[in-house]
């Protein structure tokens, strides 16, 4: 498998939100903002690329028998770590979040990569799969937070100053009238219908090139039968 076929997989063909639906639980519950979605993105890909590099460099010195506690242990070390400096730096965010930070570590994903990829890989390649499996469900939590504030709130990049800092007040745009918003979207069986809807949009696009695809081929000669 090439980088680019590792980069494809994450961001598109095996995304870990929109096909193999892995971390739900935290994608769907804060997902009401999109400095929520971001800021839980970034949390999980600096863990997910984080336990790949660090399970890939000490592959050889794991027995076989305790190498799924020794994972587990090391994901759990380092989503401890986001956590503790979230709630140093950015407080409020962290506040927000609430308990969804820590229960990255039972985001199926990470555990589900340090074993299928990082463990049976050498380092580059497992820090490029982290990489691409946590930007590409960074993107998806992005999209579907900045989908439900728009529709809920008419806004984007509200509150962004709790990631961003003080700079990044104005960063905050009204696009639709507050009293147009949609209360479903930003609750929870608004994102489960947000979530549906991107995956819907996927399976469309896929099809649409594939069909694109079979037309644009070229078609086979046809042998006249010898009599």
């Amino acid at each position: 498998m090439t980088a680019r076929d590792i980069w494809l997989d994450g961001l598109w063909r095996n995304n870990p939100g929109l096909v193999q639906l892995l971390g739900l639980c935290p994608l769907l519950a804060v997902t009401n903002t999109t400095i929520n979605g971001l800021g839980l993105g970034l949390a999980t890909l600096l863990v997910l690329t984080a336990s790949n590099l660090i399970v890939s460099t000490i592959r050889g010195f794991l027995a076989p028998e305790i190498r799924i506690p020794a994972f587990v242990l090391i994901i759990a070390s380092l989503v401890t770590a986001i956590d503790l400096i979230l709630q140093a730096w950015f407080s409020a965010l962290s506040q927000s979040l609430g308990i969804f930070v820590a229960l990255i570590v039972t985001n199926c994903t990470l555990l589900a990569r340090a074993e299928a990829f990082a463990s049976r890989q050498p380092v580059g390649r497992a820090l490029v799969d982290g990489l691409a499996q946590g930007i590409g469900f960074a993107l998806v939590l992005i999209v579907l937070g900045a989908l439900r504030e728009l529709l809920g709130q008419g806004t984007l990049m509200a509150d962004a100053e709790l990631l961003l800092g003080p700079w990044a007040e104005g960063l905050s745009v009204q696009l639709l009238p507050g009293e147009w918003g949609l209360l479903l979207a930003i609750l929870p069986p608004g994102a489960f219908i947000g979530l549906g809807l991107m995956v819907a949009v996927r399976q469309r696009l896929i099809r649409s090139t594939s069909t694109a695809a079979q037309a644009s081929s070229p078609t086979p000669a046809i042998t006249a039968a010898e009599p």
